[in-house]
């Protein structure tokens, strides 16, 4: 067992000031609870005790026998909210501590613990926290109380009016409604999907209706507090069950408005900012609507819609503090809706180009019958790259030609017309299929930039009463022959074009008097999560005409085979049918 040698009997000389304790060091009063043990622990390391004090987890001071403060730990300062300056060096009764004068002088008559509760009879005044629980110990050296020891036993209790906390319970209720919002807003790059998100988001945890009306596609945005009476579009209502009735009498989505001069709604675009109010007659919203909060949707510093909400008489009145959570709302569901303008006027650019790119097939031969038909995904703004293209051939053939190039949008767009170009070239050099095919890729591959493309051509020569073939990782066409099931001809297939490949090979089939041969893109017959073999012979069972219009037979094939709008339909469809002539 090992026992410390204690050397408290003989008296040292006193220790030098310490510098880290300037008022106890003035006051002649040590720095930590027993000076004589810190003498011997010199030899160690004589700032460790300050140091411990330091880095205590608990609020530590010393007050001497004039109760004046001569040390406080960080954790005290901490836990009462006050400063070194406003203690040190000064006593008790004329700082915070002023209420505790009595106790402390106790404390130091007695000798004995004693502990208080800041705000009480007895506490700390004002500028402490109240509800601090402190314990006064006395400090003794040589049998002498020499000062008081106070030590913060227990922080008190948050006080939720606290200016602070509720700013903080107001930041973390803004953080969690846009991260509910993130995943519930803005799924689809669609407007009118994202504006219906939003009033299903805002109803019933927010408000008991809502109504999302949106600049209209072909308008450009204004700036907020720029837009007076604009017609809008409501793009979305919802409302609690009780409501459903009186929500009739709006106006429903896909509807043009225009809010009433003096209407909340007015007024918030005509400020641009939110505008919470009482019903009044200009106001359209449902009867029993007992408060409003109108918020401006304004995305990248222009306004593209509005929110508004109601609440009900059984319905706590929206506050400014509502007003100003749903802000941060609206402006997250604002960008949303931006961004699904935005892409819709994109894809809008692309549909058009891709329909101005295509217009019609090539002049065939007299011997031949063409029709085509294009028809973009569901909801006409998922542009892609389908194509067709006919050339006109010596010697009475026709070269017909159906593709598909990879991806979507404006630039699937562009990549369509080089191919479409780059075709007509080398079309023009009176190649067999299969080679023509070798010098597409070639010409398509030296290009980094370019997509991927499938590809099947079919040269028609009635004159010799016969199909030739050749597939660049492209779907069979179907033939169609009077008193025959539709048949899937079966074509040599290469690689895509623009990969360098090669490889490509041909096949040759009869072609007779009153068959139609089918060439199509991919997006009439895939299924998603469907094997491509059941898809084609879903095709390959249709029992289509015969005779007749080439359109009558697309129209046909359309109605048999194209998905439903969107969301079901995810691709574009192109068709082109081509039918010998009797001579």
């Amino acid at each position: 067992m090992h026992f410390r040698h204690d050397k408290r009997a003989e008296d040292p000389p006193p220790a030098a000031p310490d510098a880290r304790f300037p008022a106890a060091a003035a006051a002649g009063a040590a720095p930590g609870p027993d000076a004589a043990a810190e003498g011997d622990r010199a030899d160690d390391d004589p700032d460790l005790p300050g140091e411990l004090l330091d880095a205590a987890p608990v609020g530590l001071a010393l007050l001497d026998r004039t109760l004046r403060w001569q040390y406080l730990n960080p954790a005290f300062t901490a836990a009462t909210g006050l400063h070194r300056t406003d203690l040190l060096g000064r006593t008790a009764g004329t700082t915070a501590f002023a209420g505790a004068t009595a106790t402390l002088h106790r404390v130091l008559a007695e000798g004995q613990d004693r502990e208080q509760v800041t705000g009480g009879p007895e506490g700390a005044g004002a500028p402490v926290p109240p509800g601090l629980r402190l314990r006064y110990r006395p400090l003794r050296r040589a049998g002498r109380t020499t000062g008081v020891i106070v030590a913060v036993l227990a922080a008190p209790e948050p006080d939720p009016a606290h200016p602070r906390l509720r700013e903080l319970d107001r930041a973390r209720a803004r953080l969690a409604l846009l991260d509910a919002a993130a995943e519930r807003i803005g799924t689809t790059l669609d407007v009118d999907t994202t504006c219906a998100e939003l009033a299903a988001f805002a109803v019933p945890e927010f408000a008991d209706v809502a109504t999302v009306d949106v600049v209209p596609a072909e308008a450009e945005p204004a700036r907020p507090g720029q837009d007076h009476g604009r017609r809008l579009h409501r793009a979305a209502v919802r409302a609690v069950p009780a409501l459903s009735d009186a929500v009739a009498e709006l106006a429903r989505p896909g509807e043009s408005v225009r809010h009433r001069e003096g209407s909340a709604a007015a007024r918030g675009l005509a400020t641009g900012t939110a505008v919470l109010a009482e019903p009044g007659a200009e106001d359209a919203c449902p009867a029993g609507t007992a408060s409003l909060l109108v918020l401006p949707l304004v995305a990248r510093g222009r306004l593209v819609g509005l929110l508004t909400l109601g609440r009900t008489a059984a319905t706590a009145a929206f506050t400014p503090d509502d007003a100003a959570l749903l802000g941060d709302l609206a402006a997250r569901a604002a960008t949303g809706i931006d961004n699904a303008r935005r892409y819709a006027h994109s894809q809008g650019i692309a549909l058009a180009l891709q329909r101005a790119l295509l217009s019609e097939p090539g002049n065939p031969h007299q011997n031949l019958s063409l029709a085509s038909r294009y028809l973009p995904s569901g909801s006409a703004t998922v542009v892609g790259g389908d194509w067709y293209e006919t050339v006109r051939l010596p010697f009475g053939r026709t070269l017909l030609a159906m593709g598909d190039v990879m991806g979507h949008g404006v630039e699937a767009a562009v990549d369509m017309s080089h191919y479409r170009s780059a075709l007509r070239d080398i079309a023009g050099m009176d190649l067999p299929p299969h080679r023509i095919l070798r010098q597409l890729d070639h010409v398509i591959s030296a290009d980094d930039s370019a997509r991927p493309a499938t590809c099947l051509l079919v040269l028609a020569d009635p004159g010799r009463s016969r199909w030739t073939l050749s597939s660049a990782g492209h779907l069979p066409p179907a033939l169609i022959t009077p008193d025959h099931p539709t048949e899937l001809l079966r074509t040599p297939t290469g690689p895509p074009l623009g990969t360098g490949l090669g490889g490509y090979e041909q096949s040759s089939h009869p072609l007779v008097p009153g068959q139609t041969l089918l060439l199509y893109t991919d997006g009439l017959v895939e299924r998603r999560g469907e094997d491509i073999d059941t898809s084609l012979e879903r095709l390959a069972a249709l029992r289509l005409p015969v005779t007749g219009e080439l359109d009558d037979l697309l129209d046909a094939v359309l109605h048999a085979l194209a998905p439903p709008p969107a969301p079901a339909a995810e691709d574009d469809i192109a068709l082109l049918a081509a039918r010998p002539r009797a001579r």
